[in-house]
């Protein structure tokens, strides 16, 4: 693939070098990217803060804009899901629904509400709280969901009159430009800019002078440096970093139907989820029972090429995380731990390792205190639920979590005493545009989706209207 370029201030521009994007599937690359100087981000930038001066103004047309953006990309979806299929490994159905999840964040943010909130109106005053835009937004996004996560941020930050410029992962940046392009008839030239590169832009793009927000999603160790960069600037910050989302099966709940829907949980997009299952707490007296129900899941699923049409999970995104689960597993199985389904690296070209369940483990294994990322799944026995929560909950980590159980207030009620920022019962990865989703802990600062995301893209300001001849103190 080539003629891959970014989009700035409604122009298509080249670079003068570039960068090999490797397809996993076969370890190869593929295709390249645009290489952005510093010249190039600054233009970005220029043309994010121009347009910025109108876009703000016209609430009823960034609404239709945004309408029109999703019928863009529900008309290219037969164009666009082939490269990120290619770049990101994931199947071709599974990228097809990545591009029309991207558009189903453009409507709902098309037509959600953002009226005015009246606090007072009496004879002294009318004072309303209304939301205003920030200015221009730095977006920068991962690799596992290349599309979806960086609609999470265009379209509130589009809708709330803020322009942006965004920089996709080096390991998947072609689909998210073609995307630039493709929008670049649909908005005004400048409200969107999209660039490539490696961690050098990312760095000069958090400590450039123009944006006032930044809305990172990536890793918490990167996250950390984001918020560095951003300080002495004040810009503002959302954060969406890892997890190590666990999944607590309490005594009542049925070993069959749990194990095929933690494995859904645990093993979606390879297991390449922040807020997928990383691992599992099963009662003693049930423990063996899930255990072969989760191996039973792996070793049935099919696993290949995303091109091919019966592949049902494609290979881990790149070779660092590859390495990463390799790592992890191997650690696993050297102190004892047992592989109950997989536990090694396929024999093919491409980053493709068996999905992976391990048994045998406790807390304080690696696999089961760090973040795999991956398709490796520890699973821990427990005694005692007061136990459980505690060692479900002794962590830095805080994005997710969920409790499976036959009665499912006693498991909602487990489920709240999770630290994290989304809580579920009996099923996992449910996730929506109207749902605010963070985390707690280390795993986040603010929240993306719904109206709370969208206020994430705005300041606050007071706006007072005096119906009174004196003017109030203070």
């Amino acid at each position: 693939m080539s003629d891959f370029v970014m989009s700035i201030g409604g122009d298509t521009v080249p670079a003068a070098e570039s960068f090999g994007v490797v397809n996993p599937a076969t370890g190869e690359v593929f295709a390249e990217a645009p290489e952005c100087t510093r010249q190039q981000l600054d233009a970005a930038f220029d043309a994010a803060s121009k347009a910025q001066r109108d876009w703000k103004l016209d609430e009823s047309a960034r609404r239709q804009t945004l309408l029109t953006m999703a019928d863009a990309l529900m008309a290219s979806a037969a164009e666009l899901a082939p490269v990120l299929t290619s770049e990101q490994g994931k199947p071709l159905g599974d990228a097809n629904i990545e591009v029309f999840a991207a558009a189903i964040w453009c409507q709902y943010f098309a037509n959600l509400e953002t009226p005015p909130q009246v606090i007072q109106d009496d004879a002294q005053a009318r004072v309303e709280v209304v939301p205003r835009p920030i200015g221009v937004v730095a977006a920068i996004t991962p690799w596992n969901f290349p599309l979806t996560l960086a609609f999470w941020k265009i379209a509130p930050a589009l809708l709330a009159g803020n322009t942006m410029v965004l920089k996709p992962s080096p390991f998947t940046p072609l689909t998210t430009l073609k995307v630039g392009e493709l929008l670049r008839d649909v908005l005004p030239a400048g409200v969107l800019n999209v660039v490539s590169g490696g961690d050098d832009l990312g760095a000069w793009m958090t400590g450039h002078p123009v944006p006032r927000k930044i809305s990172f999603t990536g890793s918490i160790e990167t996250g950390k440096l984001v918020a560095m960069s951003a300080a002495p600037d004040l810009k503002r910050v959302t954060l969406e970093l890892g997890g190590n989302d666990p999944a607590i099966v309490l005594d009542d709940a049925d070993p069959a139907t749990v194990s095929k829907a933690i494995f859904s949980g645990a093993f979606n997009n390879n297991g390449q989820v922040c807020s997928a299952i990383k691992r599992v707490y099963v009662p003693e007296s049930m423990y063996d029972d899930v255990v072969e129900g989760l191996a039973a899941e792996a070793n049935a699923i099919k696993v290949g090429d995303g091109t091919d049409a019966d592949s049902q999970l494609g290979p881990i995104n790149n070779r660092p995380q590859f390495e990463r689960v390799q790592e992890l597993v191997g650690d696993a199985l050297a102190h004892g731990a047992q592989a109950a389904a997989g536990g090694s690296v396929m024999d093919r070209p491409g980053y493709f390792f068996e999905p992976t369940i391990l048994s045998g483990l406790s807390d304080g294994s690696r696999i089961v205190d760090e973040e795999q990322f991956g398709p490796a799944l520890p699973v821990i026995s427990y005694r005692d639920i007061d136990d459980v929560v505690e060692r479900a909950n002794a962590t830095h980590f805080g994005l997710s979590g969920s409790v499976w159980g036959g009665d499912e207030d006693r498991a909602a009620a487990v489920a709240g005493r999770l630290e994290c920022g989304t809580a579920w019962v009996n099923t996992h990865l449910a996730l929506a545009p109207q749902q605010p989703f963070g985390g707690f802990k280390w795993s986040g600062v603010g929240v993306e989706n719904g109206p709370w995301g969208l206020a994430e893209f705005t300041e606050v300001q007071v706006v007072y209207r005096s119906k009174t001849a004196e003017t109030p103190a203070g």
